[in-house]
């Protein structure tokens, strides 16, 4: 089961946010899932990133899923 792990900048750039938008995500309670590889390293599943963006998908502004 092979998965694409994107680090920080990767996932920023492929969602089209600031790393530090990612960082206060995790920090705040982590909308967006990631992994822990280690003590330090931080990775987001490729396959994460695609269901976070069908969730936040809408129809209108004043649509709140």
């Amino acid at each position: 089961m092979s998965q694409q792990l994107l680090n920080t900048t990767e996932a920023a750039r492929f969602l089209g946010v600031s790393k530090a938008f990612l960082e206060r995500d995790r920090w705040a309670g982590a909308r967006i899932p990631f992994v822990k590889v280690g003590s330090r390293a931080v990775r987001y599943r490729q396959a994460d990133l695609d269901t976070y963006i069908e969730q936040a998908t809408r129809s209108s502004t004043s649509d709140r899923g």
